[in-house]
């Protein structure tokens, strides 16, 4: 069971990134997290919106959903959108790999995520979109 919990659902525009960022950061400042665990958790957010947004739509109109939660000391973040899909996720959570490369995408997203988040799962399917599961623990400041 979780101690709270908000859902946002934005357009997928580019310009809506940056609010996901604020949101999620004011969501989590309950848990009065240090400067780098909020930083750590903006880009975290950001990679995966931002995927969304490029790949899962295209830079088409769709809805982007976020689920925050908090059950302690740790965060769970859910970010969905209803896009195309990722064909083979493992592939695509391979570091430098991107499918759009006419876009000068790095192909880090998933990395990045990753690395500043304690757990990530991907779930997608052809047509169905995609489904980001970051966790994170903060540290119990005494």
């Amino acid at each position: 069971m979780y101690d709270n919990k908000i859902k946002i659902e934005f357009l997928s525009k580019s310009e809506n990134e940056s609010f996901a960022r604020v949101a999620v950061a004011a969501f989590i400042s309950q848990l009065d997290p240090t400067i780098e665990e909020i930083t750590d958790v903006k880009t975290a957010i950001s990679e995966a919106v931002t995927n969304s947004i490029i790949h899962g739509y295209e830079n088409k109109e769709g809805l982007v959903t976020i689920e925050a939660e908090i059950c302690k000391n740790e965060v769970t973040l859910i970010v969905k959108d209803n896009g195309i899909g990722i064909d083979n996720v493992e592939l695509a959570m391979q570091p430098l790999y991107t499918s759009r490369p006419d876009l000068e995408r790095s192909g880090m997203g998933f990395t990045v995520m990753e690395t500043f988040m304690d757990k990530l799962e991907v779930t997608s399917e052809g047509d169905n979109g995609t489904r980001v599961i970051m966790r994170k623990k903060f540290k119990v400041l005494d």
